[in-house]
């Protein structure tokens, strides 16, 4: 365990690094702070904290940078999240407010979290499998095709074409809407195929046909594996940190267009709580000099997706860790209202 006095040199160096971008040295950090030390005690410190790993010195007779481990410690034990202004949250408030759409919620939060972390925002659009079914809507398009609309709690809306077997008339598919729905509204989608596998009983022999189709499109939309999609934004705020890519930022891009990569980055979507992961800890080698921030969001207690940036590990943790947070709330309660 690291003393407290040596916890404090090792957050110094990380704050003046991140806000420098140039190595620290013992002269600079007794200058700038408060340590209540010599500049020979502070030495000492460095060098004991780069024994153990913490910071590194980048350059012969040059000052002292974070290492992962270093900034893993500070993410834990210091850096604690920095909380938004009241400006700050009245601005994301108005910005969010503004949505019209579930894609417009998920395209604004993008531009907003690259704007405030000036990093690049990854957002995933909410889950269907840890959805509730808000309603279903059939709509007659000819006298045997019909058009399946479900709408979540998320303000998610699949929509699907129905070739029915056989004509469908206006009266049996308003009996079949009004059925339907109370079973299904505001029930999970995983708890929906019980509940409406008898429904085709209660119609007329010559309905069923239909009845069963109508279902058996719905139990698809409920259960499709290609649910997972993802938004990103604010790319090009990488170009502004490229001496903090050990050669280029090309591997960091390239990991930007593999979704399935960034989901893993994001984590599950059932868990809620922030997640940071620091350079070498991301499984990706193309982003082992990055970290990742995210969190997940969601209308009610449960996630239902999560949402994130990723930037360089000389990353402004606090602000970062404190944006992501309010974003992700401001977005459920949008999600809750809508």
């Amino acid at each position: 365990m690291l003393s407290e006095r040596r916890l404090k040199v090792l957050r110094a160096i990380v704050q003046d690094y991140v806000g420098t971008e140039e190595p620290v040295g013992s002269k600079a950090l007794t200058e700038r702070h408060s340590l209540g030390v010599s500049p020979a005690t502070v030495r000492n410190d460095m060098a004991a904290l780069e024994d153990e790993g913490y910071i590194a010195q980048p350059h012969t007779s040059a000052g002292r940078i974070p290492t992962d481990k270093g900034y893993r410690l500070f993410v834990d034990k210091l850096a604690g999240v920095k909380p938004m202004t009241a400006p700050e949250r009245r601005a994301i408030q108005n910005f969010l407010d503004g949505a019209v759409d579930l894609d417009d919620v998920v395209a604004r939060t993008v531009r907003l979290l690259a704007q405030l972390t000036r990093q690049v925002a990854v957002v995933q659009y909410p889950s269907l499998t840890r959805s509730t079914v808000r309603h279903v809507e059939l709509l007659s398009l000819a006298p045997a095709r019909l058009m399946l609309v479900l709408i979540t709690d998320t303000g998610r809306v699949e929509q699907r074409l129905v070739d029915c077997p056989a004509p469908f008339g206006e009266a049996s598919l308003a009996d079949l809407r009004a059925r339907l729905n109370s079973r299904v509204a505001g029930r999970r989608f995983t708890d929906v195929p019980p509940l409406v596998e008898d429904l085709p009983e209660a119609f007329e022999a010559e309905d069923r046909g239909t009845v069963s189709t109508v279902l058996s499109t719905l139990l698809e939309t409920l259960v499709e594996e290609n649910e997972e999609r993802l938004m990103i934004g604010g790319t090009a705020n990488l170009t502004r940190f490229g001496h903090d890519f050990p050669l280029t930022i090309r591997p960091v891009l390239e990991a930007l267009e593999e979704q399935v990569v960034l989901l893993k980055l994001l984590g599950e979507a059932g868990d809620s709580g922030m997640i940071v992961r620091i350079g070498h800890e991301n499984a990706y080698e193309g982003l082992n000099s990055t970290s990742v921030v995210s969190v997940g969001y969601g209308s009610g207690g449960e996630a239902v997706a999560k949402l994130g940036v990723v930037g360089p590990t000389r990353m402004d943790y606090p602000g970062t860790m404190g944006a992501v947070r309010a974003v992700a709330r401001y977005v459920g309660q949008i999600l809750a209202e809508s």
